[in-house]
């Protein structure tokens, strides 16, 4: 029996259209985001918020806001807000996609196909770490002083960042055998 995936409520002729809005929608966000994220990347925040999802101590992260200024903290609270929006698209798309992929590689590899179900459930894991990782930077973007938030952003951000590989990569190997068994029946 084939496990159920996180988008059963969307019909399977509608996958590839909700698929496709949610991809380009993605990568607007994220070219958005990496413009907004311009003046975040400074000597003790190199990869910009990259970096404060990362610091992991109250005072690195306390540093990275000081180095951003007023104007750089706006834009990292901006930043951080539409990363909500972000969170939605890219795990709904990559979610998407592997479910897709799932369906097209069920009559060759049953484990595979399982495998990308599984992800497309924990692309929604990601996204539920990816906002509580949000709501922990925006405590110390707003001057908590509690050694926590740091700690909790890169906590989640970890793990978010594994699912998130883990499921490009199965759209990309899943993609592979799936265009290379098609190739063979022909």
């Amino acid at each position: 029996m084939t496990p159920r995936h996180p988008f059963e409520w969307i019909s399977p002729s509608a996958q590839k259209c909700v698929f496709w809005i949610l991809l380009i929608l993605t990568f607007f966000i994220m070219a958005t985001l990496r413009v907004l994220d311009v003046p975040l990347k400074t000597e003790i925040a190199p990869s910009g918020i990259v970096s404060f999802e990362f610091a992991g101590d109250l005072s690195l992260a306390q540093k990275m806001v000081e180095s951003w200024g007023q104007r750089g903290q706006i834009v990292a609270g901006l930043s951080l807000g539409l990363d909500y929006l972000f969170l939605l698209t890219y795990a709904g798309s990559i979610g998407m996609g592997c479910v897709l992929v799932a369906r097209s590689v069920s009559k060759l590899a049953k484990q595979l196909s399982n495998a990308g179900i599984y992800l497309a459930w924990a692309l929604l894991l990601a996204a539920l770490l990816d906002a509580l990782e949000n709501y922990a930077l925006i405590r110390v973007l707003s001057g908590s002083n509690s050694a926590i938030w740091p700690k909790v952003a890169t906590w989640c951000a970890v793990p978010k960042f594994v699912i998130v590989a883990a499921g490009l990569a199965y759209i990309l190997i899943g993609a592979v055998v799936s265009l290379l068994s098609r190739q063979r029946a022909i």
